[in-house]
């Protein structure tokens, strides 16, 4: 049985912020690739990704994979701060959110049971 190829589709079209800082990644992936002197394909196959797919990451693709992207800012040196782009540590309204939840004074749910 054949394999149907699996398109994204979008319900609704992209924020305008989102298309912007895919397309200004892309951008900057090139600029990497051609400050170093690199050809298209010679990133690709060090990402292990097709051409094709480091030209749609140039031009900021929604629909490349973010694996693809991490992948190319691996083979390009890039990749340390991918991992700190949602760290918990850094995101201040999630923590200001946890801090207002967490209860005035610890209580005790059950009885303890001080019996040795």
């Amino acid at each position: 049985m054949a394999r149907r190829k699996q398109h994204i589709t979008y319900s609704h079209a992209p924020i305008a912020a989102v298309e912007q800082t895919v397309e200004q990644l892309g951008r900057q992936i090139a600029v990497a690739r051609l400050r170093r002197g690199w050809r298209q394909q010679d990133v690709a196959d060090k990402a292990g990704i097709t051409r094709a797919t480091l030209v749609g990451i140039e031009q900021g693709k929604l629909g490349t994979g973010i694996g693809a992207y991490v992948a190319v800012l691996w083979a390009l040196g890039l990749h340390d701060g991918v991992a700190q782009v949602a760290a918990p540590e850094q995101d201040a309204e999630g923590l200001t959110l946890e801090a207002a939840r967490l209860p005035a004074r610890a209580r005790r749910s059950t009885p303890m049971d001080d019996d040795f």
